[in-house]
């Protein structure tokens, strides 16, 4: 599996937290996740400044809105790898990696 299919598949399967996720699925979708929050953070960093209200640090709106999006996606595919290896979806609260 590739970067385009598991992030395709973890998008496309963002609630379901039954089933088993790959090896490639899980460490390919949190490549993805760990570029585009660089991206991001320089995009909010450098392009959108600061944040106008009179503080000196930069704006995290686009992190900040990334996050949110990928909140859901992230914890069913750290489950549903849980599930790969035999573990119990519980675990995830215990181990949280992405």
């Amino acid at each position: 599996m590739g970067i385009k299919e598991a992030v395709k598949t973890c998008f496309r399967k963002y609630v379901t937290f039954s089933g088993r996720a790959s090896r490639s699925e899980y460490w390919y979708f949190c490549l993805f996740n760990f570029l585009v929050s660089i991206v991001l953070g320089f995009i909010d960093g450098f392009i959108l400044g600061a944040n106008g209200l009179g503080d000196k640090e930069p704006s995290s709106l686009l992190s900040n809105l990334y996050g949110l999006v990928t909140f859901l996606p992230v914890i069913s595919v750290g489950v549903r790898r849980l599930h790969d290896i035999n573990r119990s979806g519980w675990w995830y609260l215990v181990f949280r990696h992405c």
